[in-house]
């Protein structure tokens, strides 16, 4: 990417910005105040009345049309409305009256990462920069109205779409200032409203995306649809890490609809997967060629891979020290001399990210006019995709089929969840490769047996914990051992074992009680099985381990566990101002009804910060039913309090699933579980009462929504069990009607 020419007072060059070829003055477009170029490959826009080749954030037109580029894909999450909320807050308009487009990963756009959605970045990681986007626009529109007027800049007031004229009541629409605004230079640092003046943000304000979800007016990757297209299932190993051996297409080709069957290759990072894909003319027609497949694999031995074993396997791995990831004081010495000293060991198992929407894509591949029958340089591809970032997804492609990113177009579309399973695109790139092969568009849909069998999981994870306490029953020691296969070096080629695993060790030292001789340890274990993000990573097992342990420290003292966190906790942090307030809302001091228990667990990682109490009952029948969750969530900065709710709700409902429903496991080399009758989810009969309390006072650092409402669900569960009924709970899942 080219640096823009800058004049010479620092500011951007307004025409040198828009690269205005084809504007010709009838809109106004404004990106990012920065010093890198805002040209690139068109972006289609074909949904406005005049269609405009350019990329930047805010377009507007002469006839008042404002239309706002969202770089972070809407995953349910809620993104379609926060993000353009930040640039429109400032802009001094209503979402109401603005058209949202989201962007495709083009470069001017920002690096990758910087249009992909997760570890609940979009907030945190956009904040003031996509403020900065729609103050800069407004200041350019008080500009050209202050010099269209002839009148003191302070005295020209933006509100509603318009500049207002305070002395003489005059107004221009954004519309009518376009032409004049679009010569101005780009205010560098464009001053920013004070939040006691906000009239979005912080605010529950409507989701655009909720009617055009209820309605069926949205779009969705499996939703795609192109001129010429044709549809794919792919017949892929349920051993994972097999070969193809042969196949026999004859009765497939018989079914009425199927056109071709052929080789396809799945690619995530260093995993090849073979397939057989049957391409047909429409969806059913393709799957049921697929089941008159005879294929035969080379299972390579993997067909002995088992769950047990390499839960056995990990339990001999508890054995080695492993590599140190955090270290403070000496925690060997402070254990041997403690006169009181605990271990226990956690385990918490591989699970799926069973999003409602299968993974899929439409993809159409282009070979270059010059060069139609060999690999080109000017060959290009576009695809329509549920993804959590067309960056990632033009950067997929790019590499495996070894074309310049800027000849792939990608439109990022609705998605029907991500959970971390949609930041790994090899459903992307799978269609591409089809659709190269096959010289057609092909949309690719895997079946939910597809999306539950083949991965890549959460990975399996083992905790060895040991504690020490004083004679007066202070934390003088804790140790907290990873035992697990690593997510990175399932997917990288190079990855050395001999260092800490950060991915793998994550918020174990992070945490803020002041715990004199702390150690974390990673203990590596290979695995073939894909293993990737899913949502809140490995803090969503970690947690668990960490925070039942302290539970069984506090127990050892003879403290309340609440108290005893607390007791930790003497110097002025977030983590103690969550768990104070935690102990309000929950009224944890309150006595419960005979058979109730209530446990408490916070959390603190890299997305952000929560504290959960959870209040169950034992029911007559040996159940336990789990009655309510308090959650308080640490933010900074709040956006939209309806979205904060929603998003705890909805990590509540999976962090429960996680716990308390299906494991995915392993016999003969390939998993159990296939379908929701045996990775079943959480019913809405089994959702607890959710009360969210936010902290959002204006603090320095802005925090994450999406993920830290999951990992305090499970230990504060857990600790509500043993508080019920005296059974500790130490392996995930468990089942609520047999504790």
């Amino acid at each position: 990417m080219s640096s823009t020419p800058q004049q010479t007072d620092g500011t951007i060059g307004r025409r040198n910005f828009l690269k205005a070829a084809g504007l010709t003055g009838a809109a106004f477009a404004l990106g990012f105040p920065s010093t890198e170029a805002i040209a690139g490959p068109v972006l289609n826009l074909s949904s406005l009345p005049e269609s405009v080749e350019l990329t930047p954030f805010i377009l507007i037109q002469k006839s008042g049309r404002i239309t706002i580029m969202n770089p972070r894909p809407e995953i349910g999450q809620g993104t379609y409305q926060s993000v353009p909320a930040l640039i429109a807050e400032e802009l001094e308009v209503s979402l109401s009256k603005v058209v949202i487009q989201q962007t495709g990963g083009e470069s001017r756009f920002g690096d990758t990462w910087s249009q992909a959605v997760g570890g609940s970045g979009s907030i945190r990681g956009g904040y003031t920069q996509m403020r900065k986007v729609g103050a800069s626009a407004r200041e350019m529109l008080r500009q050209a109205a202050s010099q269209q007027w002839n009148v003191p800049l302070e005295e020209c007031i933006a509100e509603n779409a318009t500049i207002l004229h305070k002395p003489s009541n005059k107004r221009l629409t954004y519309g009518q200032l376009a032409d004049v605004a679009a010569k101005l230079p780009v205010p560098k640092d464009p001053p920013l409203k004070d939040p006691k003046n906000f009239t979005m943000l912080g605010k529950s304000t409507p989701r655009p995306d909720v009617p055009l979800k209820s309605s069926g007016q949205a779009t969705f990757g499996i939703d795609a649809k192109v001129p010429g297209m044709v549809y794919a299932s792919v017949e892929r190993c349920p051993v994972l890490g097999s070969t193809l051996t042969s196949f026999d297409a004859s009765k497939a080709s018989k079914v009425k609809g199927v056109r071709q069957v052929v080789k396809v290759e799945r690619v995530m990072g260093k995993n090849r997967f073979e397939g057989v894909a049957v391409v047909a003319d429409n969806y059913w027609a393709a799957l049921q060629g697929r089941k008159a497949l005879t294929v035969q694999w080379n299972h390579q031995d993997l067909d002995k891979f088992s769950s047990v074993d390499f839960e056995n396997h990990l339990r001999d791995l508890a054995k080695n020290d492993g590599v140190v990831g955090h270290k403070t004081g000496d925690f060997d010495k402070a254990f041997t001399d403690s006169p009181n000293q605990l271990e226990a060991f956690y385990e918490t198992p591989m699970v799926s990210h069973s999003t409602m929407e299968p993974m899929n894509a439409l993809a159409h591949y282009k070979p270059s006019v010059d060069s139609p029958s060999v690999d080109s340089p000017g060959d290009k591809v576009e695809i329509w995709v549920s993804s959590q970032g067309g960056d990632l997804v033009k950067d997929e492609v790019s590499k495996v089929l070894k074309i310049p990113k800027d000849n792939i177009t990608v439109h990022v579309l609705f998605n029907g969840g991500g959970f971390g399973r949609r930041l790994t695109q090899d459903f992307a790139v799978e269609a591409a490769l089809l659709s190269k092969t096959i010289g057609k568009p092909v949309k690719v849909v895997w079946t939910r047996e597809d999306d539950t069998k083949l991965g890549p999981f959460r990975p399996m994870t083992f905790s060895a914990m040991r504690g020490a306490l004083s004679a007066d029953g202070q934390p003088v020691a804790l140790q907290h051992k990873v035992i697990a296969p690593s997510i990175d070096a399932t997917m990288q080629e190079k990855y050395d074992k001999t260092k800490p695993d950060g991915t793998m060790l994550e918020g174990t030292g992070e945490q803020k009680y002041e715990i004199p001789n702390l150690t974390t340890r990673y203990v590596h274990a290979d695995i073939h099985v894909p293993l990737t993000y899913w949502r809140s990573v490995t803090s969503s097992t970690l947690a668990f381990a960490h925070e039942c342990f302290l539970d069984e420290m506090a127990q050892k003292a003879g403290k309340d566990p609440m108290a005893f966190r607390l007791g930790m906790l003497t110097k002025e942090s977030d983590a103690k101002r969550v768990l104070t307030k935690l102990k309000e809302v929950s009224n944890w001091d309150k006595p419960l009804p005979a058979g109730w228990g209530r446990g408490v667990a916070q959390w603190e990682f890299f997305a952000g910060l929560a504290g959960q109490v959870v209040e169950v009952s034992k029911q007559a029948d040996g159940s336990v039913k789990v009655e309510k969750v308090y959650c308080v969530i640490d933010l900074g900065t709040v956006v939209n309090p309806d979205n904060v709710k929603a998003q705890i709700e909805g990590s509540v409902a999976m962090a429960l699933t996680a716990a308390t429903k299906d494991a995915i496991t392993f016999d003969k080399g390939q998993t159990v579980q296939s379908n929701f009758d045996t990775n079943r989810m959480l019913r809405i009969n089994e959702m607890p009462a959710v009360e969210v309390h936010i902290l959002a006072e204006g603090g320095p650092t802005i925090k994450g929504v999406g993920e830290p409402g999951l990992p305090p669900l499970a230990p504060a569960l857990a600790n509500a069990v043993f508080a019920a009924t005296g059974k500790r709970i130490r392996k995930l899942p468990f089942d609520l009607g047999k504790v």
